[in-house]
């Protein structure tokens, strides 16, 4: 898997001589200034194309790898009809950037666990190789930008669950290196009901070090609050509605809400029928009020596509954003909230957690911790 190491980094960085902000200049100022691109009296579906056109859609949940697995063979660049993701209808969709799961069975932990994350990250590196014109690995916020100016789109790999590192530092770092970006603190000793221990919070700040993202979906609240605290960088949730008004075990309630837009986070509501709702309106029903409780610039979007859970009738796959963006414009979202909602607050966060990590890496080395020096 080394030349997967090779397709993410190529230059010498802060972090030794693949490290993941190698090819990043650090610059003054991330923040781009807003300019309107569509014209407000023109019908909501063609203003909510032309916004995904200028501002891409970066979706925060993807089910691909482990569906793919599954198929003896199948052609993304063509269409696949197996699957809810191809080309075609990420084109169509005006996704610019898509976090790759690695997903892991229920139960699934220990030595299996880590190998069967790195299998998947062998999975996504071949279907990368073999759809050059559609796919490119990214790492950071600047690599996400390039390629979506190249016409392509980001793969950006994660979240993987706590179990893939196997409770070690050293293997999250392996794992980093090979290009993981999100980690999710939940279903393990260290990150539990009960919150993070000693040594979660340690993996929390390896982490930080690291440039890897934390994802709290599914989480517990004291794990999440813990890790407001914790955090030097922003956290994010790839799969978390508004509870009050979907009583889902991955949805926040509106305390938490607020506490994430408080941190800085990011709350990806994702498009299921389960976690919000039937139809289109749903879902928006959760993004006007996660936007409400937490702010527009701490909410974004998870098709949680190709996972085995049904969608709204009018969002059944990754071609249907434009219809979900109608119906935000549609209820009066000014076009710089949308703007933040599908693009803006991913590059965000990323851009956060690279900063954070390029400035750990000056003042912390890499930590030898043992979850049994700290939890034992």
């Amino acid at each position: 898997m080394a030349d997967l190491q090779d397709e993410v980094h190529t230059k010498a960085g802060v972090d030794g001589p693949a490290g993941p902000f190698a090819d990043e200049a650090f610059p003054a100022d991330p923040a781009e200034p807003f300019v309107s691109v569509s014209d407000p009296d023109t019908d909501p579906l063609e203003r909510a194309h032309a916004i995904l056109a200028a501002h891409p859609v970066a979706d925060g949940y993807s089910g691909l790898p482990w569906a793919l697995r599954h198929l003896p063979w199948y052609d993304l660049e063509t269409g696949e009809a197996a699957v809810d993701t191809d080309m075609p209808r990420l084109r169509e969709g005006h996704v610019g950037a898509l976090f790759w799961s690695l997903h892991l069975p229920e139960g699934m932990d220990g030595d299996r666990a880590v190998g069967a994350t790195l299998e998947q990250l062998d999975l996504v590196r071949a279907v990368v190789r073999t759809h050059p014109e559609g796919l490119r690995l990214a790492c950071t916020a600047g690599q996400t930008t390039d390629v979506r100016r190249c016409g392509r789109v980001s793969v950006l790999l994660g979240p993987a669950r706590a179990s893939a590192i196997g409770d070690s530092l050293g293997i999250l770092r392996s794992l980093c290196a090979l290009g993981l970006r999100v980690l999710t603190l939940s279903g393990v000793s260290w990150a539990s009901e009960a919150g993070l221990t000693r040594f979660g919070e340690e993996v929390l700040r390896e982490m930080n070090r690291l440039g890897v993202l934390a994802d709290l979906s599914g989480a517990s609240g004291e794990t999440l609050r813990r890790a407001f605290v914790v955090s030097k960088s922003p956290v994010i949730c790839t799969r978390s509605a508004a509870h009050a008004l979907r009583p889902h075990p991955a949805n926040l309630p509106d305390e938490l809400l607020a506490e994430l837009g408080g941190a800085k986070g990011l709350c990806m509501v994702p498009l299921t029928a389960k976690q919000t709702g039937p139809a289109v309106r749903d879902v928006a029903d959760h993004l006007d009020h996660v936007r409400a409780l937490a702010g527009p610039e701490c909410v974004g979007l998870s098709g949680t596509y190709d996972v085995g859970t049904a969608h709204p009738l009018e969002l059944a796959d990754a071609s249907c954003y434009p219809r979900l963006i109608a119906e935000l414009l549609g209820r009066g979202w000014p076009e710089a909230d949308i703007t933040l909602l599908t693009w803006g607050n991913v590059q965000r966060v990323l851009r956060s957690a690279d900063f954070t990590a390029r400035a750990a890496q000056q003042r912390r080395e890499p930590s030898t911790a043992k979850i049994a020096d700290l939890d034992g």
